[in-house]
């Protein structure tokens, strides 16, 4: 008698009709490498899955990272990075970290974009800390068709010292040269399209802190247009707030998605371990 081998499933359900699924797999399911394709296809359909207590070791994230993409290596080389406003944890980081608590996409100064992030719980705040997320992909596609046209080609400078004026408001000139000289090119910018067009045919929004100006339009036109854009992708229909339980993992495409993370006691050791994955072209 011939034995007929079932494929395993994803299953899931959603969190809200425009963001967010909850991954019902058990960890050896998830980590058998069978349900990338379709974990990829569901990434890009609600912009956020969250594996509750999944509770990866840093080589299983690094393994299921590569399942899902590839892993791509963290601005000093590593494969997990150490979020954490912990100067102990990660002393060089701590004043970038802090521009976290405003909406961002991640990578805007790379060549490459990250295509998406996978974020472990370690240590929990004491309070606040939560972390926030919007899909831009359904953001966009509930534009009015005027607004599509309008923003069809439009291409955004996003530069790495504006992103820290929303923490720093006051820099001396030292602090402000060197967030200037930050980013793979040294250059601390670059020019990115404000309609992300994926392979899939869909498109989403390249918003968020780093965002300086449009270019083509004055600034005060700039201004209103992604500060309105941001505020109709952020609103409640596209929003999803995660409250962290230690082992969480949460994955986000990060082409689609604006994140930020909620005000925390800095002192208090909460601590995500990232992994990002590879991405192929900013368009």
């Amino acid at each position: 008698m011939t034995e007929v081998a079932e494929k395993t499933r994803l299953k899931f359900e959603r969190i809200k009709p425009k963001v967010g699924a909850r991954i019902l797999n058990s960890k050896d399911e998830i980590m058998s490498g069978e349900l990338s394709g379709e974990i990829r296809d569901l990434l890009e359909e609600v912009g956020v899955l969250v594996f509750p207590q999944i509770n990866f070791t840093d080589e299983e994230q690094v393994k299921f990272t590569n399942s899902v993409g590839g892993n791509a290596e963290e601005v000093r080389g590593e494969q997990v990075f150490k979020i954490s406003l912990d100067k102990n944890v990660n002393k060089e980081a701590v004043e970038y970290l802090k521009g976290s608590l405003f909406w961002h996409v991640d990578g805007t100064m790379n060549r490459i974009p990250i295509r998406g992030s996978v974020l472990s719980s370690k240590v929990l705040p004491t309070w606040g800390g939560n972390t926030e997320f919007s899909n831009c992909y359904t953001a966009y596609e509930d534009l009015s068709p005027e607004m599509k046209d309008k923003i069809e080609n439009m291409r955004v400078i996003h530069s790495m010292w504006v992103s820290q004026l929303y923490h720093c408001p006051e820099p001396t000139l030292a602090q402000l040269e060197d967030w200037m000289n930050k980013g793979e090119d040294g250059t601390g910018e670059r020019e990115l399209p404000l309609v992300y067009k994926h392979a899939s045919g869909r498109r989403s929004l390249i918003l968020g802190n780093t965002a300086e100006r449009v270019v083509g339009l004055s600034s005060q036109e700039s201004a209103k247009l992604l500060h309105g854009l941001r505020e109709h992708a952020t609103s409640e229909p596209y929003h999803y707030a995660h409250e962290w339980t230690v082992g969480d993992a949460v994955m986000w495409d990060n082409t689609g998605t604006l994140h930020r993370a909620m005000p925390y006691d800095p002192d208090c050791g909460r601590l995500l371990h990232r992994t990002i994955i590879k991405g192929e072209s900013w368009g």
